[in-house]
């Protein structure tokens, strides 16, 4: 398999920075999706560069791999989720999220990270589709600026219910900026499943491309709910065998477990995934990897964990 599974910091909150990474390294991770944020490495805290540094030399010690992900919920404003966002009626506060994303961008540069990840956010209620796209276009100039000069492509994710919130509005914002090298597409495999006209697997197919970050998880047709492998209604083994054969592509980047709002479980749940997708790998499905009774390898099952409301 030449997929590289990573696993989103942002499902592990409740573990020291260093002890997540020191679990994902154990389990067999190739990488880890950074989000920053104040309980891991927080981009607002003083001495950044010096903290940025002791991650890149444990992320080195370790063998792993980065893409640094800016989805934290209240990093920018203590009371609105995501806010402000860079489609904020004030041009002040779409300036403090370009700021974020282009400190976003040195960090992966420091970190040595595959991509930066963001997203669009929600169309605020006083803006057009054209003032909400032409929005979003300005104040991604000076991330889009930064990722050029830094060489660290910046992988914009559609997201349900935000105004790029499908492979189509990714499209058209390419054409809108003039289809800028450094702008790449963070695909989520669950929002393929969650929104998209096109199955998972034919998605991936189509974003091969472009794509610069994967994120995966199970989902449900038209239920925006991050959910653990098994409880949704992906079938993976197609899927996970059209993300194989994405190195034929070019495609270098990881592919990031996302269980945001999981992390009480977050240890169990990281060893159940990886479990999850060897189990149902190309290679783990191939004849030759099967036994004398016809049966693959062995591998336990993922637990079953409902969403919590903590």
């Amino acid at each position: 398999m030449t997929i590289r599974l990573g696993y989103g910091t942002n499902g592990l909150t409740d573990l020291r920075l260093d002890d997540a990474l020191g679990l994902l390294a154990d389990l067999g991770y190739d990488g880890v999706g950074l989000t920053l944020d104040h309980m891991h490495l927080d981009p607002l805290a003083p001495d950044l560069a010096a903290r940025t540094a002791r991650v890149a030399a444990r992320l080195q010690e370790l063998g792993l791999g980065v893409t640094v992900e800016t989805g934290a919920r209240y990093v920018l404003d203590p009371r609105r989720k995501h806010g402000p966002s860079l489609l904020d009626p004030d041009p002040q506060a779409r300036a403090a999220r370009t700021r974020l994303l282009v400190r976003a961008v040195g960090i992966a540069a420091d970190l040595g990270a595959h991509a930066v990840h963001c997203f669009s956010g929600i169309t605020p209620p006083d803006a057009t589709p054209d003032i909400a796209w032409q929005r979003l276009t300005g104040a991604l100039a000076p991330v889009l600026e930064a990722a050029d000069r830094s060489g660290i492509p910046l992988a914009i994710e559609p997201e349900p219910g935000h105004l790029l919130a499908t492979l189509a509005d990714f499209h058209h914002l390419r054409v809108l900026i003039g289809d800028p090298a450094p702008l790449g597409l963070t695909l989520d495999i669950g929002h393929c499943q969650c929104l998209e006209p096109a199955m998972p697997v034919d998605c991936v197919r189509e974003a091969a491309p472009w794509l610069r970050h994967v994120q995966i998880e199970d989902m449900r047709r038209g239920v925006h709910e991050h959910l653990p492998f098994g409880e949704g209604e992906i079938d993976f083994p197609p899927v996970l065998e059209a993300l194989d054969t994405l190195s034929d592509t070019g495609y270098r980047g990881l592919t990031v477990v996302e269980l945001p709002r999981h992390s009480h479980a977050g240890p169990e749940l990281a060893r159940t995934s990886i479990e999850f997708l060897r189990k149902h790998s190309p290679s783990s499905q191939s004849p030759s990897s099967q036994s004398p009774s016809g049966q693959g390898p062995s591998s336990q099952s993922p637990s079953s964990h409902s969403p919590s409301s903590r």
